[in-house]
């Protein structure tokens, strides 16, 4: 049975920093590309950043220089590195792990909130 755990979401101050970890069970986690989406209340799902088995990696626009993602197959985690944080993100961050022909699963999500 396939399970990702998404940890480390809380409330920051703007400018602050948080680390979420996408911990997963159940799959051969080196093989898979990670991704980091969030969904604001209100707002469509959005893809924040990609890793993949290569660990090739790729952010949208707003997060350019903030925020970092990473893996540690050794502990079948990946991790979103977020710095500088805006109140526009805010939003619950899922994880999700997949590969070319399989859709793959999401996490429960993980509520990040930043205050002004």
């Amino acid at each position: 049975q396939v399970q990702l755990v998404e940890s480390g979401g809380g409330l920051v101050q703007a400018g602050g920093s948080l680390r979420l970890s996408c911990a997963a069970s159940g799959i051969i986690f080196s093989i898979n590309t990670i991704a980091w989406y969030r969904q604001a209340p209100g707002k469509q799902r959005e893809l924040v950043a990609t890793i993949t088995s290569t660990v090739s990696t790729n952010y949208v626009d707003s997060v350019k220089g903030r925020f970092t993602i990473s893996r540690d197959n050794t502990k079948s985690t990946a991790y979103l590195q977020m710095n500088s944080l805006k109140p526009e993100d805010t939003a619950v961050y899922y994880c999700r792990v997949f590969r070319m022909g399989w859709i793959g699963y999401w996490g429960q999500g993980t509520q990040v909130t930043v205050s002004s």
